[in-house]
């Protein structure tokens, strides 16, 4: 079986770290090839899983303040047009009742 390390689609950027230029579709030397590819993809998606959940994590405070400064916003607007709404029945005054 052909190690990756001898493969001519593999190059090694720095010690222990390598560059695989193999694709599954065209220049796959063996069936374990694309096992090990497989492996690396799934490891490249955890890695950008877990980036964004780090990412989240951070921006959970922000947006906690920004929910809370738009529903003061919310409540101030809601009181600012409530005249809009007419007067409570216990302001009213009676039009009959005027001199």
């Amino acid at each position: 079986m052909l190690q990756c390390e001898q493969c001519e689609y593999a190059t090694q950027v720095e010690p222990g770290r390598f560059v695989f230029r193999c694709n599954p579709f065209t220049n796959i030397k063996e069936e374990a090839c694309l096992l090990k590819w497989q492996l690396l993809k799934i490891d490249t998606m955890v890695q950008a899983y877990q980036e964004t959940i780090q990412m989240y994590q951070r921006l959970a405070p922000l947006q906690e303040k920004m929910f809370r400064q738009i529903e003061r916003e919310v409540e101030d607007m809601g009181e600012a047009d409530s005249w809009k709404k007419g007067m409570d029945e216990s302001d009213e005054e009676d039009p009959s009742e005027t001199p």
